[in-house]
Order: C-alpha cells, then sequence, then structure tokens
C-alpha cells in the first residue's frame, strides 16, 4: 500500500514537472487589421507595440488568409482547416453544424494540459454565434464589436437617433455612424477591457504556475472606427495616399468584385459609389487611429507579461483575420479574392526557436498556425475529426530561408460562385464556377504582381501557359464541399 502510495505521488510530481516545463502560449487575434503599419514597412502608421512584437521574434512577409471575412477565418484558424474543407462560407453558420466533433486549437490544448481562456472576440461574435464552450477550461468572456461612447460623428455631432433615421441605406437600418472620437479613457471602447481582463488572467496565471493557452480577441480597426481622442490626434486626414487604382481590374468578371457593402450599413457612407475624397480620408483616418488605439492595448498586455517575467516562458502569435480594402478596385473593407482582402499580418515569438527581428517570405497561409503552435509547445501532432490542411512553419521559425509550400490557396464565394485562388510569389490564379458547374466552363483571373502589383488587368486569356500552370497546381486541391448550410 505504501509503494502505491508512492508510485501515484511520483507520477502527480512528474505531471507537475511536465506541465510546468511547457511554454504558455499568448495567442492575439486582431480584427481587420491588415499588414500596413511600422513593421510592414508604413513607418508613418503609429505602432510602436505591433513592431516591438515583430522585433522580438519573426515577422511574415506573404501570409495570407483562406478566406476574407471574419467568420470563416477564424474558423480556418482555429480548425486547422480552409474553408473549402469544411463547408462552411457564411457569417452566420456555426463550424459544428458541419464537422460537429471537431477539436478546435484552445481545446487540443486543453486536452493535452493546458489551462485555456478566450477574451472579446475569438470565434466570431454575432449572427448567431458567441463562442464554443467545449474549447475553453472557463466561460468564454466575449465584449461589444459595435461601440459606442457618444452615437457621434465628427461632421455634425449627430446623435444616435438622428444617425439612425437620416440617410437610412437602401439595406434597412444604419447600425450608427462610421466613427467616433470621444475624449475618454481607453477602457470605455471594448479593446481597452479586453486588455485590462487580458492583464488579470496574466497575474491569475502567475500565481498558479499552470501552463495557460490564452487567446485576446481585439475588435479594432473593424468597423466602427471607433477610437478615443488622442489616437486620432496622431495623425492628419490630409497625410494620406489615396488609393491609385479606383476601378475593377480590366477583364475580371463583374461579379468578382464588390464596392461598398459592409461600409454603407454606416453614417456617412453613400448607399453606392462614389466615396468623396473628404469622406475616404475620414475613413482612413479613423482606421489608423482604432489601429493605434488596439496597439496601445496590446502594448499593456506585453507590458505586464513582462512584468510578470513570463515572456521567457510564452510563445506570443498575432494574427490578422484579413486584409482590408481603402477604396483599390472602388472596393472597401474585405469580402473579395484580390491582395489587399487576402494578405494578413502573422507575427511569432518563440522564446528560444525565433531570432529576434527577423522575417520571412515565405507563403503561409491562416491554418498552419493550428499546427506550428502544437510543434511549438511540444505537443503531439493534431489528427482531428475535421481535416488539418496547415503545416508547421517552425521550419521556417527556425531557418527564413525555409518554405513549406509553394504557393497559398484562399477562395471566396461571389455572385453564386465559388471563386477558388491560389498566390504564388508572382501570380495569382482565381477560378470561379458554380457549384453544378465543371472545369471546363469555370472563368478564370490572373494577375501578375511583378509587372502589374496593383491588379489593374487580368491577364487569365492571353497568358495561357501560366493559367494552366497555375490550373494545374489549383487541382491538387480537393474540389470544395459544397456549403453546409
Amino acid at each position: 500500500m505504501q509503494r502505491l502510495v508512492w508510485i501515484l505521488i511520483l507520477s502527480l510530481y512528474c505531471q507537475l514537472a511536465a506541465a510546468s516545463d511547457r511554454p504558455n502560449v499568448l495567442l492575439i487575434l486582431v480584427d481587420d487589421l491588415k499588414p500596413s503599419f511600422g513593421a510592414y514597412g508604413d513607418d508613418w502608421v503609429h505602432s510602436p507595440n505591433l513592431d516591438r512584437l515583430a522585433n522580438s521574434g519573426m515577422r511574415f512577409d506573404m501570409a495570407y488568409c483562406n478566406q476574407a471575412v471574419c467568420a470563416p477565418s477564424r474558423n480556418n484558424l482555429l480548425t486547422g482547416a480552409r474553408s473549402t474543407s469544411l463547408g462552411v462560407y457564411s457569417l452566420g453558420l456555426n463550424f459544428r453544424k458541419a464537422v460537429p466533433n471537431a477539436v478546435t486549437m484552445p481545446q487540443y490544448f486543453k486536452q493535452h494540459g493546458y489551462h485555456t481562456a478566450g477574451v472579446g472576440k475569438v470565434f466570431h461574435i454575432g449572427h448567431g454565434n458567441v463562442g464554443d464552450d467545449i474549447s475553453w477550461s472557463v466561460p468564454f468572456q466575449t465584449d461589444k464589436v459595435i461601440d459606442y461612447v457618444l452615437y457621434a460623428s465628427t461632421q455634425g455631432q449627430m446623435t444616435r437617433e438622428q444617425a439612425l433615421f437620416s440617410n437610412r441605406p437602401a439595406n434597412g437600418l444604419p447600425r450608427g455612424t462610421a466613427w467616433e472620437r470621444a475624449d475618454v479613457d481607453d477602457e470605455a471602447y471594448a479593446d481597452g477591457r479586453i486588455a485590462t481582463e487580458g492583464i488579470r488572467r496574466l497575474q491569475q496565471y502567475k500565481k498558479s504556475g499552470e501552463p495557460f493557452f490564452l487567446t485576446l480577441g481585439f475588435t479594432k480597426p473593424h468597423l466602427p472606427f471607433c477610437a478615443p481622442e488622442k489616437y486620432w490626434q496622431l495623425y492628419s486626414p490630409d497625410q494620406f495616399k489615396l488609393a491609385e487604382y479606383t476601378k475593377p481590374p480590366e477583364g475580371a468578371p463583374p461579379y468578382a468584385g464588390k464596392t461598398l457593402g459592409e461600409l454603407n450599413q454606416y453614417i456617412p457612407v453613400p448607399n453606392d459609389p462614389p466615396v468623396s475624397e473628404e469622406l475616404q480620408r475620414n475613413l482612413i483616418h479613423g482606421y489608423y487611429a482604432s489601429l493605434s488605439y488596439m496597439d496601445a492595448q496590446l502594448g499593456r498586455v506585453l507590458d505586464e507579461l513582462e512584468r510578470l517575467n513570463l515572456e521567457e516562458d510564452t510563445i506570443i502569435a498575432l494574427w490578422g483575420d484579413h486584409g482590408y480594402h481603402h477604396g483599390d478596385h472602388g472596393t472597401w473593407t474585405k469580402h473579395t479574392n484580390y491582395e489587399q482582402a487576402n494578405r494578413i499580418p502573422i507575427l511569432i515569438s518563440a522564446p528560444g526557436v525565433t531570432t529576434e527581428g527577423s522575417s520571412s517570405a515565405a507563403l503561409v497561409e491562416t491554418v498552419d498556425l493550428y499546427p506550428t503552435l502544437v510543434d511549438l509547445a511540444g505537443l503531439p501532432s493534431v489528427e482531428g475529426p475535421q481535416p488539418i490542411d496547415g503545416t508547421s512553419l517552425v521550419p521556417i521559425l527556425k531557418d527564413p530561408t525555409q518554405s513549406v509550400r509553394n504557393h497559398a490557396y484562399h477562395c471566396f464565394p461571389r455572385g453564386g460562385r465559388l471563386g477558388r485562388a491560389i498566390r504564388t510569389d508572382r501570380y495569382r490564379l482565381v477560378e470561379w464556377k458554380r457549384w453544378n458547374e465543371s472545369s471546363e466552363s469555370a472563368e478564370y483571373e490572373l494577375y501578375d504582381y511583378k509587372s502589374d502589383p496593383l491588379e489593374t488587368k487580368n491577364i487569365a486569356s492571353e497568358n495561357s501557359a501560366v493559367r494552366e500552370e497555375l490550373i494545374s497546381i489549383l487541382a491538387t486541391h480537393p474540389p470544395a464541399k459544397r456549403n453546409a448550410e
């Protein structure tokens, strides 16, 4: 009996020792963050904490989401499966309706002894979605994505009632004003509260000593562009460069693009183009003011991680769910297969693995983060009921000259068709076809980013050799699953 007790004590000790050796994971999600800040070359953007995180590890310069819209992109991240593998392309369909037994990233870490917690916008919030109870050790803590203090516009100081009942868009009542600049503390808006809760969780983990997987989902710079006044004062509307090319690509299918959808749900944006230069500058100003506000909240979390002496034991990964159009092609926000909507920032700092201030030009995808974090934590390779489409980026983190694939893959549905796309280091091919159509009836877009970085012309019809080469690469991917709805 005594021998059995000692065996149990030794086993418990070994489990605790193994847990204490595990690195923590701090996963930071940022809504609508495009790779347009200091670390990515836009040194006019006030982003000291994003830049600081980039300087502590590796910056990925050719990272792409798998679908340029909030909910599906987060499904891709948290399940490691592309939209075309899940059959989930819309905001309102919960991924568990398509793959009920899917094992999410936090759920996998939880199964392997981690305490998992989420704050803010991690899984998509809204359209019937909030969180995923089985993924977390404690209840998920959400906050507002659309969050006003004054319900005011910089143009005319509209009240909420005026905003709701003036300039009503064709698609129904507006959500409110497109921006708000209020002289308030950071916690007046959601990201300040998310950072404060994240700090509280880190303090709890420091006391408990248990390995943690903490996910913070910051909501800015998502619309509406609401941020405290001091962040607006970091910029002048006159300093922003407007889009150079504001037409759809020549020769592109008419259904491939969009204009003001989502943006026109907010006052004072018109239902349809054009958008005045003054309004464009105000919108871009709001985007970067919101980005800098989010950056300051990130800084508060990073400061606390260092104050608690947790930084040497914690892997930090930051991911933007998709890119963002600022008027290029006449398009605003996301929801396309074009470069500005699909290129994203990914920053990874892994003590003992990454080199400070390193960068990689390797093509990577959102789905790669799941197996990467599992690999960095020393956990068994993940095998879920869902397809794991990603590949560990650890070889690149150790050696920035390495790569794990020769193209990135993404998709977006439009006009009753699905556009599947691949992006190589030089080209993007998009194949458009209806679900019941054969490949022979597909339409294609092809862009050469060496000669035409602004995507001014679809060259699919005039460059058959490249088109056919890329079609053969696209054909290596499984057929897309039908929409699970």
